[in-house]
């Protein structure tokens, strides 16, 4: 996520002239990618497949090292995992989509669609492959669509644009975040095959250093003139948003970043600033444009109170942990406030465990601008906030306002814990209520429960979750694990203005390319191997995996992570199985 906050300055004649003539290239591009037949796009989609895999050594080193990850930094992984592994995750679900349809079929031919409450359709989307079901065994995913929406009709209707391939969607602005390097391709490879649009894409400049990687790896899409990718900060935004011949805007960034496109700065002269409030006052956006957006939020991690052994309160500790810390908390939806109960017993034990973990957790640089000035916030927010390093951990008690730590994205190492009264439904009930309204934004929730808990709960757990408005909710897993999945959705829940834009408007990845999506729904594994084994889980998922390898503590998490990416990019059945062995080892 970007957090640049203003998009004026000016550009000289030369940089205008350039910026025109990508533009220019990618007009002629639009008309060639509308000749194009769904199944020509999946060949493209092949080649491109093989680019970006040859690309991926050095996508993954080349963000690791400018994230200040040297070469034997614990969690040099996660770059393997968000960069190269989620963009060969989306190319193979994206192709499996265009060979449905040159085909004739649906891309939700043999996957299971159902009910859900409320009137909703249920996607099962996620896992499609025998792969996915053994390596990542435990973890499912749904996509809910919008209440009155048929089975009949999300088979009828996925496909989005790929439906009509030959109508021409022209060109659209792709401003990329600068926290994740998969990201802007995601959201390039979203306008292309949802909208049809070709894509100009300007890198934020924190991820300057992956031009020439993405240039390479991107190839198949810019020499037939459906992309271009210029580097730049709020200058060329500004002439770019405001381009006559773009015909969209897309953005991965902060509120204050596209509240400043749409209706101008808020920082400034008074008379800019008086010029914005006017605009907003009369409803005269800057922008002329459509826009969507993806911009983050304060993510929730609901504990709902049950009998856990130590194990599993050590576990679930590192777990929050990991929602937190992973990329240094420069992530949209790391989990930001832990809410638990009051009246729960081992609440005390589960804060313990939770300092532990905190503290334990490999340190890294906060390398991303304007984070450590957030921290600095936070610290003078809540002075007594314990300070780990690199990190703080606000335990907000009796008589304490939550209010900066539930509205303030810090982007940074802070984590905070809030107390609610209550047990079982009750607790769960006041849980959601206090997500809804009191934290900032809609784009992700997780919730931690124990399976005998949640059968005690019956149909009363399910009706929650319907109440939990959020774009993505993860349940025993997090909600980064949706992210990564191409075939769920990702995006914040609908409802979101221009002039209220919360965490944004519109989803991306959505592989199967489905219409009328509200959220995407992941379940996990609360306990890991070996006690996930049936005789000891009670009740709960089977999985192989003793310690997910994008957990923060995981020993192995770094050789694990490439190990799968090499596996997704070549296959090899040898690698796979010393990639197994390592994650026995986590």
């Amino acid at each position: 996520m970007t957090q640049e906050t203003a998009l004026d300055g000016e550009l000289d004649e030369a940089q205008r002239s350039a910026l025109d003539a990508d533009v220019d290239a990618l007009q002629q591009g639009s008309r060639t990618w509308a000749h194009l037949t769904v199944g020509q796009r999946a060949t493209l989609l092949r080649a491109l497949r093989t680019s970006v895999a040859a690309a991926a050594d050095e996508w993954a080193n080349t963000a690791a090292d400018s994230k200040g990850l040297e070469r034997r930094h614990p969690l040099r992984g996660e770059e393997w995992l968000s960069g190269p592994y989620s963009v060969l995750g989306a190319l193979d679900a994206y192709i499996d989509t265009l060979a449905k349809l040159d085909h004739g079929r649906s891309p939700l031919d043999g996957v299971a669609v159902g009910r859900a409450p409320g009137g909703r359709t249920r996607v099962s989307a996620f896992p499609l492959t025998g792969l996915d079901r053994l390596l990542l065994s435990g973890f499912s995913g749904e996509v809910w669509l919008r209440p009155g929406i048929t089975p009949h009709t999300a088979r009828a209707s996925a496909g989005l644009a790929q439906r009509s391939s030959n109508a021409p969607g022209g060109v659209g602005l792709v401003l990329g975040a600068g926290n994740v390097t998969s990201i802007p391709v995601l959201d390039v490879l979203y306008e292309l095959l949802a909208h049809n649009r070709v894509v100009l894409l300007k890198v934020n400049p924190t991820q300057d250093a992956l031009v020439p990687v993405y240039e390479r790896a991107l190839a198949p899409l810019i020499a037939p003139g459906f992309l271009r990718i210029v580097r730049g900060g709020p200058a060329v935004g500004a002439y770019l948003t405001a381009h006559r011949d773009l015909m969209h805007v897309h953005i991965t960034g902060s509120a204050a970043t596209f509240d400043a496109i749409v209706w101008g700065p808020s920082t400034g002269s008074a008379a800019q600033r008086e010029a914005t409030a006017r605009r907003r006052r009369e409803n005269r956006p800057l922008l002329k444009k459509p826009i969507t957006a993806e911009l983050g939020g304060v993510s929730p991690i609901i504990i709902v109170p049950g009998e856990w052994s130590a194990a599993d309160i050590a576990f679930q500790a590192e777990h929050v942990v990991t929602m937190r810390l992973q990329n240094c908390g420069h992530n949209c939806i790391a989990g930001q406030v832990v809410i638990i109960s009051s009246e729960w017993a081992q609440a005390e034990q589960f804060r313990a465990a939770l300092r532990r973990a905190y503290a334990a957790a490999p340190e890294r640089p906060i390398w991303y601008p304007g984070s450590a000035s957030r921290m600095r916030q936070a610290a003078e927010d809540y002075p007594d906030a314990l300070v780990l390093a690199d990190r703080l951990l606000v335990e907000i008690d009796d008589g304490q306002d939550a209010a900066a730590l539930q509205s303030t994205e810090y982007f940074a190492p802070v984590l905070g814990v809030v107390e609610l009264p209550g047990a079982g439904q009750q607790f769960l009930d006041a849980a959601i209520a206090h997500a809804n309204e009191e934290l900032q934004g809609t784009l992700g929730a997780n919730l931690i429960i124990d399976p005998a808990t949640e059968k005690s709960l019956g149909n009363g757990f399910e009706r929650a979750i319907t109440e939990l408005r959020y774009g993505s909710i993860a349940i025993n897993s997090w909600t980064a694990f949706g992210f990564i999945t191409p075939t769920l959705t990702w995006g914040a829940f609908p409802g979101s203005t221009l002039d209220d834009v919360g965490s944004g408007i519109g989803v991306v990845h959505n592989a199967l390319l489905l219409d009328g999506v509200e959220r995407s729904v992941v379940r996990g594994p609360f306990r890991p191997f070996p006690r996930s084994l049936p005789l000891l889980n009670g009740g709960g998922r089977l999985t192989i995996l003793p310690k997910p390898p994008w957990f923060v503590s995981s020993r192995t998490g770094s050789a694990v992570s490439e190990g799968l990416t090499r596996f997704r990019a070549h296959g090899g059945i040898p690698g796979l199985i010393r990639t197994l062995l390592l994650a026995l080892r986590a």
